[in-house]
């Protein structure tokens, strides 16, 4: 036991002495950081609409096991009915989580012998998923169509391709109509998370491959319900065979608790939802466009080019971006720093969420501390 306690509190050691050590802190200030993009997480009137649709329905205690034993509902698969039907998709599985989701999917489907080029910036969640399968994994540089297609040329077995739409750190989107082309050319599968874009991009929130009308050409997309939806869990939509081929091969579903009644409700009801929030996206592009124009960069930080609701701003070194982020804060504004390593060392950030329950003013507020602590870090 000693020697195990002396190896943890050294991994500590190490994190503190690399500047990145990570801590939980509660929220507080001027909402500048969470995934609320267009304010269902804080609408009342919204959870109203799921506790009167929990209460229409007999409620259980729990899910009372996985999907494959006790947990099946016919509410669950109304629900995944609803989500193809509005995402154009032949089927739909319901998942825990989009971590869930992608762990899952990449871990099942490529297999020894195959390989899977994947963007080099996607998430953590398709990583360990790459991971634990056996295929052979190959990063193309970010958003990079001609590296792309000369590692798909290279590739050996079952081609996968696999990319975010809306990426979760930079805050820009894949290039998808021209990468669903590259995959036609090369007999590859494209898979897209969307976790970002949903309930965002599109007329109705539905994601970018829809707004493309590229649903034909993608071979699984996964939509997560804990951002945009102020809910939790996750969908990964495809043809049926793909869904029976998870059912059958997907440890993470196969041996998961089914999502609580609750859960399910809150996913129904937002769906129901984004067809009518076009006020709320148009206000929340009108805050982006508002950031763009009025940021002033600095010797020391620049603002990514960006049109979606994440607007990164890059202060270099673990050290500096949390001084910054530590003021602003202090100014009320909540705001976190992305560390190396979780983004590439000298791109370290301050990741700014916008949301539609944001305004001008509070944008403006931010803007003048952002310049008057970063003038501080350069002198």
């Amino acid at each position: 036991m000693d020697a195990i306690r002396r190896y943890i509190q050294g991994k500590i050691a190490d994190r503190r002495r690399e500047d990145n050590f990570r801590t939980l802190r509660l929220v507080g200030g001027v909402d500048f950081t969470s995934n609320d993009y267009i304010g269902l997480a804080h609408d009342p009137a919204f959870h109203e609409r799921i506790e009167a649709e929990v209460a229409t329905h007999e409620l259980r205690g729990g899910s009372t096991g996985s999907r494959l034993l006790s947990g099946n509902t016919a509410y669950a698969e109304r629900l995944e009915t609803i989500l193809a039907t509005f995402h154009k998709a032949d089927a739909a599985l319901l998942f825990n989580s989009g971590f869930d989701a992608n762990y899952g999917l990449l871990s099942s489907l490529p297999y020894k012998g195959d390989t899977i080029l994947y963007d080099e910036l996607v998430h953590a969640s398709i990583h360990d998923g790459m991971k634990a399968g056996k295929a052979t994994r190959v990063a193309f540089h970010h958003n990079d169509l001609g590296d792309l297609e000369a590692k798909l040329k290279a590739a050996t077995g079952l081609r996968y391709v696999v990319t975010e739409s809306l990426f979760s750190m930079d805050g820009d989107m894949a290039p998808l109509r021209e990468m669903a082309a590259l995959c036609a050319a090369y007999g590859a599968g494209l898979i897209v998370d969307e976790a970002h874009a949903t309930g965002v991009i599109g007329e109705r929130g539905e994601g970018l491959v829809n707004l493309l009308g590229i649903e034909d050409q993608v071979l699984a997309r996964v939509h997560t319900f804990s951002k945009a939806l102020g809910g939790h869990g996750a969908v990964i939509l495809g043809s049926d065979d793909l869904k029976d081929f998870l059912i059958n091969y997907c440890r993470p579903f196969i041996f998961s608790t089914a999502m609580s009644l609750h859960s399910l409700a809150a996913i129904g009801v937002a769906y129901d939802y984004f067809p009518k929030l076009n006020d709320r996206r148009k206000h929340l592009t009108e805050l982006i466009h508002f950031l763009q124009a009025s940021f002033t960069p600095a010797e020391n930080m620049h603002l990514l080019k960006s049109d979606s609701p994440i607007q990164s701003l890059i202060i270099p070194g673990n050290a500096a971006v949390k001084y910054v982020a530590t003021q602003l804060q202090q100014d009320g504004y909540d705001v976190r720093a992305i560390l190396s390593p979780t983004v590439p060392k000298g791109k370290e950030r301050i990741r700014i969420c916008l949301h539609s329950h944001n305004t001008t003013e509070q944008v403006k507020g931010l803007l003048a501390a952002i310049a008057k602590h970063t003038s501080v870090t350069a002198s």
